[in-house]
């Protein structure tokens, strides 16, 4: 389920009548007047909310005689919220343009000429910084105190403050025999 039809779905539910509709539905399959007689609507009120709930696919119709039928789409209901919150949202590029854009000014602003100019403040924007760094070290490889010292202080003079915090961020290992990118084996 997309979170379009997500969206549609839960604005058809958060509806008293549409509700009570769903529920004779998953009793038994109906046509509009009995539903209209069973909830005390009229059939043209019934008819309206029977076409909200097919367009949002809740429930779909069959001719059975001289009646139109309605039945519940089940299957739509067994998808579980998680199932939906984990898929993709449909504005998923867009979001990736706008944090793309949001690193671009935040490398623009603590950068200058290739050396960092300050250690920012926040977290998340430390963390851009961070991530910049450690595309200085060779993934695989593992480096002496030393090496990353120098590495870092070609960006900035505190190198000290730069390695503790790409160790706390978990961008780089550390133990007795160096450092390493994360992610790496060492």
């Amino acid at each position: 389920m997309t979170e379009t039809e997500a969206i549609a779905l839960f604005k058809c539910l958060a509806d008293k009548s549409r509700l009570q509709i769903l529920k004779s539905l998953a009793r038994e399959d109906m046509y509009v007047e009995l539903l209209a007689e069973r909830l005390g609507l009229t059939p043209p009120t019934i008819s309206f909310h029977l076409k909200k709930l097919a367009e949002a696919g809740a429930v779909r119709s069959y001719k059975s005689q001289y009646y139109t039928m309605y039945t519940l789409c089940r299957e739509i209901f067994e998808t579980t919220i998680l199932d939906i919150l984990g898929a993709e949202s449909d504005e998923a590029q867009l979001q990736a343009q706008r944090e793309a854009r949001y690193r671009q000014r935040v490398l623009q602003s603590f950068f200058e000429y290739g050396k960092l100019k300050s250690i920012p403040a926040q977290r998340k924007k430390e963390r851009i910084i961070l991530e910049e760094l450690a595309k200085s070290f060779e993934p695989g490889r593992i480096y002496t105190e030393r090496e990353v010292n120098l590495i870092l202080s070609d960006f900035y003079d505190d190198f000290c403050t730069l390695r503790r915090d790409m160790i706390s961020e978990k961008l780089m290992a550390r133990d007795q025999n160096g450092y390493w990118l994360c992610g790496e084996e060492k």
